[in-house]
């Protein structure tokens, strides 16, 4: 812009400046001027020091920072005038070639200025910048969800270069494991462009291939007219069917680490306007721009930042699909050890979840204030999975107890009872000979039939026994006359051949067959409820992340009851986790009505219900839990054996 020469017309310095040599864009000035926001700068307003012209200098310059004054005075009457608003003062009568000078000088000062304003303005917009970029490298490492990760990517991306459109490409494999890209995400400012996920190979053929490939960014002054010698062509088909024009275009790799590119991001129209909507391809021919180096360098950088969020996105999720992937193998292996429970960990894993939603929207009673996130949810539904994973370190004998009597010990028993008849019949055959030897055959078939009849008594006596060990031996609830039956058992014995008494049962096996309901002993009985501490210390061996940290915790107080009944620490109400409370109603519910225990048979829902009814009256399970278990119809999430 060629410098500005300032005057007021009429004064005596007008004279002066119109006939000053040099190249200028002489500006002369009324009073009325000086307030007038159209009469800008850059340049130099010459006046005389008099006391009217320096008031309206001071009013001049006080509103533009580009413009000097330079004052011609007596200097033997230099007036009062602000220092910091005069360039310089020229005595008068003033020479040509010293104002010419001075003039120079001011101009080469404003342009200094201005450089300086222009590089502050330059680093605070950088500042700004990569301060913007710092936020956005905070949003893409905190976000783990991939869908919504590349929407971050791509919508950041397209703010900070002012792009009207943008696409977003990740690099997979196909089914024989050989690369290609994926169309994942469009945006468009301008047109609502309906979107559908594709594949192309990565070759020179597209843009997009092509940087995939090189793994070099390519910036299109106008895509249409790539540079010579490129090996790509834009496909234009896209914007003939709905109306748009890519013009200007920034295609960038996504690059790991380990420069693997793992993307492509392409950013499309930089326009100078970030809010403008372009309107029609010919709109976009006229205001569209080319990126700048700046935003090269400013989206290459988002590019970096944003290829490790996604691989790191990547890394988490596959980490999360390793450990599912361990936790089921796990329960698994568990359950293959007591193929009576299988499933039952993951029904209560989808009971407790289910309940637990519930919980997490319900707006009235003692739960409306509690709210689960996303990874307590997690939690949850691992903590749920993963309650008898200490059942490993419970002997299988005692883990698959169906009976009473291990099966190997009620074959002992039938063993002892035909040993026991066994040695009955020779006793009664040596009776026999000897009667023969010492009486010939006097009366001798009454004495035998006499003998085999005393015979058959007792060794239908055993049969008898024997059937009532079997029956008793069933987990079922015992009479209180029957338990004091098999005690008499134990202490019934037969002589056998040698005379030596062969009982059936030992006082132990009665003491174990008079069990008053189910088919553990106390001892078998402890052994079972220890699962819960292993589960206990198994669980917090495991390094859990910040969010998982309570699953251990959670899952430990499965069976504690709300009274201080359960195990394996006596918990009470305020000590037991709310996640805990709904494990143990869903744990309770399964147990119930599963139709695979060869122990016990399924109970109906109804009467599981009820069960859990007395439960709650009896003070051993929470009334509110169950009452939305109740009323929600969480049990209907999983298959019963009713």
């Amino acid at each position: 812009m060629t410098p500005r020469l300032f005057y007021f017309s009429g004064s005596e310095t007008a004279r002066l400046v119109l006939e000053l040599p040099g190249t200028y864009d002489r500006v002369p000035l009324r009073p009325a001027d000086v307030d007038d926001p159209e009469t800008v700068g850059p340049g130099v307003l010459v006046v005389e020091g008099s006391e009217r012209n320096l008031e309206l200098a001071s009013r001049f310059r006080i509103t533009r920072h580009n413009v000097e004054v330079v004052v011609l005075a007596d200097p033997a009457n230099l007036p009062a005038f602000p220092s910091d608003q005069v360039y310089a003062y020229l005595p008068t009568p003033v020479s040509v070639p010293i104002l010419t000078k001075t003039l120079a000088n001011a101009l080469a000062h404003i342009r200094l200025l201005h450089e300086q304003e222009q590089a502050q303005a330059d680093l605070s917009e950088l500042a700004q910048e990569l301060k913007e970029l710092n936020l956005i490298g905070v949003k893409l490492s905190a976000e783990r969800d991939t869908d919504l990760l590349l929407e971050l990517i791509l919508t950041k991306a397209r703010e900070i270069t002012r792009s009207d459109a943008g696409s977003l490409y990740l690099v997979e494999e196909d089914e024989d494991g050989h690369p290609r890209l994926r169309f994942k995400l469009a945006q468009n400012d301008s047109l609502n462009v309906p979107f559908k996920e594709f594949t192309l190979p990565i070759s020179h053929q597209s843009v997009a291939g092509h940087v995939a490939l090189t793994g070099e960014i390519q910036n299109l002054e106008d895509a249409y007219t790539p540079p010579p010698g490129s090996p790509f062509q834009i496909n234009l088909a896209f914007d003939r069917q709905v109306g748009y024009r890519t013009k200007s275009m920034l295609v960038i790799p996504l690059k790991t680490q380990k420069n693997e590119v793992i993307g492509v991001l392409q950013l499309i129209n930089c326009k100078p306007d970030p809010v403008r909507v372009l309107k029609s391809p010919a709109e976009i021919e006229k205001t569209v721009i080319p990126f700048s180096a700046r935003y090269q360098e400013l989206a290459a950088s988002l590019a970096s930042q944003a290829a490790v969020a996604l691989e790191n996105s990547r890394l988490y999720k596959n980490i999360q699909t390793l450990f599912e992937g361990f936790v089921k193998a796990s329960v698994t292996a568990i359950e293959a050890r007591d193929p009576t429970t299988a499933g039952h960990s993951f029904r209560v894993a989808d009971l407790t979840t289910g309940l637990a939603e519930v919980v997490d929207r319900v707006e009235t009673g003692p739960f409306r204030v509690v709210r689960f996130t996303p990874e307590e949810m997690q939690e949850i539904r691992y903590a749920a999975i993963l309650h008898d994973f200490g059942k490993i370190g419970v002997r299988e004998e005692v883990l698959v107890k169906a009976k009473k009597l291990l099966p190997n010990h009620l074959e002992l028993i039938k063993q002892r009872a035909n040993l026991v008849k066994q040695g009955l019949e020779l006793r009664y055959g040596r009776r026999k000979i000897a009667y023969l030897l010492e009486h010939g055959q006097e009366r001798f078939a009454e004495q035998f039939a006499a003998d085999d009849a005393e015979l058959a008594a007792l060794v239908q006596e055993i049969d008898d026994y024997l059937k009532a060990v079997v029956m008793a031996n069933e987990p079922s609830v015992m009479p209180e006359d029957f338990a004091t039956a098999i005690q008499q058992i134990a202490l019934k014995s037969f002589a056998d051949h040698l005379g030596n008494p062969r009982a059936i049962i030992t006082p132990q096996e009665a003491r174990i067959l008079s069990i008053p309901k189910g088919s553990l002993t106390e001892e078998e009985r402890v052994q079972i409820e220890s699962h819960v501490v292993h589960t206990f210390q198994f669980l917090s061996q495991i390094p859990w992340t910040r969010e998982l940290k309570r699953v251990p915790d959670i899952a430990r107080a499965h069976h504690e009851k709300l009274n201080g009944t359960g195990y394996p620490y006596g918990m009470r109400v305020d000590e037991i986790p709310v996640q805990s409370k709904i494990m143990t109603i869903s744990d309770i519910f399964d147990a119930l009505t599963a139709a695979d225990r060869p122990y016990k048979k399924a109970v109906p829902v109804e009467q599981a219900l009820d069960i859990l009814d007395y439960e709650k009256k009896a003070g051993a399970i929470d009334s509110a839990l169950l009452t939305l278990f109740i009323e929600a119809k969480v049990y209907q999430r999983v298959a019963t054996g009713s």
